[in-house]
């Protein structure tokens, strides 16, 4: 007890000496010569400081002003951007778009109840390239023509798929039923045609014509013209003469199949259970 009362005693003095240092401290006469300092911004700074604030308030007043009016005009939504719409299947367009710059995609396709329309001011040009940025494939669609670059150009059916048309550096197939020429003029062709049957429309005549040359049709086995007329007219056409053996003089022989000479002459050659004109052919040698 003795003790903890003594160290009660010398803190009690030890604060008092202190809180006798301090006021004498707080009584003690100032230097007259002492100046005092004012702390902070004051004057033409402090001003500033208050323009550079309400400057910069007027400024984000305004920017926020100017992103609302953006948004609004440009129709911001958590979708997309006004007729463009970010969906899980890409990017879908509504309405007239157009592009300044080129277009880079996988696949364009129209809603089920619209149909899809490229336009432009001079042409439209669809270029296909491979993995090295070749161009392997181009269709151009002009206001003077419809221009397609390629290996090979096809066009096929809708239901089957099946070749209408298909075009390449060796040949140009056509796969429809039916190839139909409707000009006046017909259809004029630069060098041999090829075809196992030639047939006019029902009710139509068949005309073959060389204006200013001949007209020469050619076949290995011969050529067979089947006539279902009363009459045949030939106009100016050359005859070829043939003289009948002794064996057939006997007067037996009455059936002969016309036969044509590559110049255009006919002559008869004694009927056969097939063809004899091949056998014949010698003749249009002499005539």
């Amino acid at each position: 007890m003795d003790r903890s009362t003594n160290l009660d005693i010398e803190e009690l003095k030890m604060t008092r000496e202190q809180y006798i240092l301090a006021t004498q401290q707080n009584n003690l006469p100032r230097a007259a010569n002492a100046q005092l300092y004012p702390v902070g911004i004051y004057g033409w700074r402090k001003r500033c400081l208050y323009f550079f604030v309400l400057l910069l308030l007027v400024t984000m007043i305004v920017n926020l002003a100017m992103t609302i009016w953006i948004l609004k005009v440009m129709n911001f939504t958590v979708d997309g951007m006004g007729n463009l719409r970010v969906t899980k299947k890409g990017i879908r367009l509504e309405g007239v778009s157009e592009f300044l710059l080129p277009l880079y995609v996988k696949e364009i396709h129209s809603r089920k109840d619209s149909p899809l329309v490229l336009q432009s001011d001079r042409n439209v040009t669809v270029n296909a390239r491979n993995h090295m940025g070749q161009l392997t494939g181009q269709l151009t669609v002009g206001a003077d023509a419809v221009e397609a670059q390629c290996k090979r150009f096809e066009v096929r059916a809708n239901e089957d798929g099946r070749v209408l048309f298909s075009a390449d550096e060796d040949e140009i197939t056509i796969g429809a039923e039916k190839l139909k020429v409707t000009g006046t003029e017909g259809a004029v062709f630069g060098h041999s045609v090829e075809t196992p049957h030639i047939r006019a429309e029902p009710f139509q005549d068949l005309k073959l014509e060389s204006p200013t040359r001949s007209l020469i049709m050619e076949a290995p086995r011969g050529v067979q013209i089947f006539l279902n007329a009363d009459t045949i007219r030939l106009g100016n056409l050359p005859t070829g003469s043939f003289s009948s053996s002794p064996s057939s003089s006997n007067g037996q022989q009455t059936v002969y199949e016309l036969c044509v000479c590559p110049n255009g002459k006919l002559y008869l050659s004694p009927a056969g259970v097939g063809s004899t004109c091949q056998s014949s052919s010698n003749i249009c040698l002499w005539s």
